[in-house]
C-alpha cells in the first residue's frame, strides 16, 4: 500500500504542476487577472485547507470530501485547460496522466471518504 500512496503522491503533485501550468496559459489571452486569480486558487485552497492526517500541517481542518474535492479540481484543470491551451499531443498526455493519477488516488480517496475522516 505504501508503494501506491508514494505513486499516487508523485503523479498528484505532476498533475497539480500541470494544472497550475496549463489553467493559466489557457486563460491569460482572455484576462491576465483571471489568470492570475487562476493560479492563487489551484495552489492556495490545497494550501490552506486539508484534512487531518493526509499532511503533516494543517492550516484549516476540512472532512475527506474537501480534499477529495479538490484533487478532483486540481485534475479537471489541468485536463481541460490543457485542451484549450496546448496541441492535442500535449493535452493527450495530461489526459493520460490525471487518468492514472485518479487509478493510483482512488485508495487514498476512499480512505478520505471513510467515516473516519468525515
Amino acid at each position: 500500500m505504501s508503494t501506491e500512496i508514494d505513486k499516487g503522491s508523485a503523479l498528484r503533485f505532476t498533475s497539480e504542476i500541470l494544472a497550475w501550468v496549463a489553467t493559466p496559459w489557457a486563460i491569460w489571452p482572455h484576462s491576465v487577472p483571471l489568470a492570475v486569480i487562476s493560479v492563487v486558487v489551484l495552489i492556495g485552497l490545497p494550501a490552506v485547507f486539508a484534512t487531518p492526517g493526509s499532511r503533516p500541517h494543517v492550516l484549516v481542518a476540512v472532512p475527506g470530501y474537501v480534499t477529495v474535492g479538490l484533487v478532483m479540481l486540481q485534475l479537471l484543470a489541468a485536463v481541460i485547460s490543457s485542451w484549450a491551451a496546448w496541441i492535442p499531443l500535449a493535452a493527450c498526455i495530461v489526459t493520460l496522466i490525471a487518468m492514472t493519477t485518479v487509478a493510483f488516488e482512488l485508495p487514498r480517496w476512499k480512505l478520505l471518504l471513510s467515516k473516519a475522516h468525515l
